[in-house]
């Protein structure tokens, strides 16, 4: 617990945090802290263009940033979480640019790793989740890989297992059902 607290705070005071997910080690920040979040930016060398997909704990950490179609895929993307499934749903007008790419969508997910899970808790707040690597470069793995590779440049890492998953999870239309990745 004395380690997930430790995250919430970096993550509270600016920071970016690595932890792991369901198949790979993620980087986070609060998605409201636009500072922090083009930092992670910059770390991962990622254009803003491309979006960030947030895990969260609860739907209703969700809330303020999506909204879920009550027609068609609403049982199913439901029946989907806690879970290793990403959703590409309908952006509220307040949810930053910078999360969606400029786009009227954002990837999010009810993750049902016990440590993003808990890390979401602790910090009242979903999180920014991408990949722990630099654009391009394949994914990290470990808690040892994210200090080799990143430094500095992470305010935490929180060490633990990934959930088994042997890729980054799916990801899916939440309007149409088709995979986007995946799958």
């Amino acid at each position: 617990m004395l380690r997930l607290a430790e995250a919430a705070r970096a993550l509270h005071a600016g920071g970016i945090v690595a932890y792991p997910t369901e198949g790979v080690y993620g980087l986070g920040c609060l998605p409201t802290d636009l500072d922090a979040v083009e930092r992670l930016l910059r770390v991962k060398r990622r254009s803003w263009r491309k979006g960030l997909p947030l895990i969260a704990a609860s739907l209703e950490q969700l809330a303020p940033f999506v909204t879920i179609p009550d027609h068609g895929r609403h049982d199913e993307i439901l029946a989907s979480w806690p879970g290793p499934v990403t959703w590409v749903l309908p952006a509220r007008r307040e949810t930053p640019a910078l999360l969606t790419g400029g786009r009227n969508t954002l990837a999010v997910r009810i993750t049902g790793h016990a440590i993003s899970r808990a890390l979401c808790l602790q910090a009242g707040t979903p999180l920014i989740s991408t990949s722990a690597n630099r654009a391009g470069r394949p994914p990290l793995l470990s808690a040892r890989a994210v200090r080799l590779a990143l430094r500095a440049e992470v305010d935490y890492v929180l060490a633990g297992p990934l959930g088994g998953l042997e890729n980054p999870t799916a990801i899916r239309d939440g309007l149409t059902g088709a995979y986007l990745r995946g799958g």
